[in-house]
């Protein structure tokens, strides 16, 4: 008995000394992206909204009732996207997924929409518009348009399933084609952001390139319910070509004017368009989109492994300026003297990983293991920190959660660009506007 004692204490101590050898085994890269994506998820998920199973437009963990009935319209269609990916990785099952799914497409049906556009912000509890500003109480069509990016995948990946999955799918076509992207031309051509019944077109702000955008034009071009023509894209998105506006930092190019930004605008004009929309080989008169993606993303990384400003924390493992929470209030982060505040957020460089995995894989793994204490919590890393002012706010933004999920499957297996560029609607609107994709069919 004596002797088995012994024997079974040995193999207790030996699994005791492995499994603890084992906690200090760095995970692969594969497990930190399961890591990482499946706790972003759990944002859209776990955090939704519960009346309308919509993304909530923020997430305090340190004030878990602030703004909690109030959902963003990008995020939402970002998290449908996200949903999707969920899916498919198997973090929920399909069943489950068809089912929050149709929660969230039945309340975007019942909720405000103006000329078929929903607003910025939506009350989650009764549908209603929360506004956005003191003029911007109806339409977004840019949030919409990336609602209608997510509806189309939705459509694509449920349309050959059961009953219920046809359904959802078909749900999912009506929603995009009922938004009037016609309408939000003001008679002009140009797409224009905001219209209300209120306010009308008082917000007063056309759409020009280059920046998040760029999805709106290709739904509106491919709607065939309430299209736009070329000339639409030519003289707004492209304004007559004066979008080309040739720069570099470093002897990296640019190829479009940034507004302004002479480095690159906030990372996630990288991001937001092309979550569906592939931008690999998207070629148009005016320039290549996934040079540009790629190459405002080496920019950004650049920019923060030089650091011209010497701010604490920035190096080739920590790096990402986008627009985040910023430590006074929320600001548009980018590669640019007056716009660089020492703020990093995780979304930035995460989000690109589809065009700087190996950077993008340093600071993840970087910020995992070395400052998880402080930029980890429930849902994934908290939205932005600062190392010079020690300021680690435990929040996040929808709206800078859903791009992680996408973008880190679309390097996976690209399976929400296939999705987006096989709809028979975005074929013919890509081609309608001129472009060039070794995704577009003959």
């Amino acid at each position: 008995m004596k002797n088995i004692f012994y024997l079974v204490l040995i193999v207790c101590l030996t699994a005791c000394s492995i499994n603890k050898k084992k906690l200090n085994v760095p995970l692969t890269d594969n497990q930190l992206l399961d890591t990482i994506q499946y706790h972003t998820f759990q944002y859209f998920w776990d955090g939704a909204e519960v009346n309308s199973g919509a993304a909530r437009e923020r997430l305090h963990i340190d004030q878990p009732d602030y703004e909690n009935t109030v959902v963003t319209t990008g995020a939402t269609g970002f998290g449908i996207m996200g949903i999707i990916a969920g899916i498919d990785r198997k973090f929920v099952s399909r069943d489950a997924g068809v089912e929050r799914l149709t929660k969230i497409l039945n309340f975007l049906e019942k909720a405000d929409r103006f000329h078929g556009a929903w607003p910025h912000w939506i009350y989650g509890d009764t549908g209603k518009t929360k506004p956005f500003s003191k003029f911007d109480d109806g339409g977004d069509l840019v949030e919409t348009a990336f609602v209608a990016q997510g509806l189309v995948c939705v459509k694509q990946y449920f349309k050959n399933g059961n009953q219920k999955e046809k359904e959802l799918a078909a749900l999912a076509d009506k929603l995009w084609k009922e938004i009037d992207f016609d309408w939000y031309r003001n008679e002009k051509n140009v797409l224009y952001w905001h219209w209300s019944p209120k306010n009308e077109w008082k917000m007063n702000l056309p759409v020009y390139g280059f920046n998040e955008c760029l999805v709106m034009y290709v739904m509106a071009a491919a709607s065939p319910t309430h299209g736009i023509n070329k000339i639409v894209y030519d003289e707004g998105w492209a304004k007559n070509g004066a979008i080309k506006s040739p720069s570099n930092y470093k002897n990296t190019p640019l190829q479009f004017k940034h507004q302004g930004s002479k480095n690159g605008g906030p990372l996630f004009w990288a991001h937001y368009s092309f979550l569906g929309l592939n931008p690999n080989g998207l070629k148009d008169a005016y320039g290549d989109y996934g040079i540009e993606a790629k190459n405002q993303s080496l920019i950004n990384y650049q920019w923060c492994v030089d650091n011209p400003l010497s701010y604490k924390g920035y190096h080739s493992q920590s790096w990402g300026l986008t627009s985040s929470y910023s430590v006074k209030g929320y600001a548009g982060h980018a590669p640019q003297t007056e716009k660089d505040k020492g703020v990093i957020a995780p979304t930035a460089a995460i989000s690109s990983i589809v065009y700087t995995p190996k950077e993008s894989m340093a600071a993840m793994r970087y910020w995992y293991e070395n400052k998880k204490d402080k930029l980890w919590g429930k849902y994934g890393f908290y939205d932005a920190f600062s190392d010079t002012e020690n300021w680690y706010p435990t929040k996040y933004l929808g709206i800078d959660q859903g791009p992680q999920v996408v973008m880190i499957e679309n390097y996976r297996t690209g399976l929400l660009w296939k999705l987006f560029m096989q709809d028979e609607d975005v074929q013919a609107g890509l081609k309608k506007l001129g472009f060039e994709s070794p995704h577009l069919k003959n």
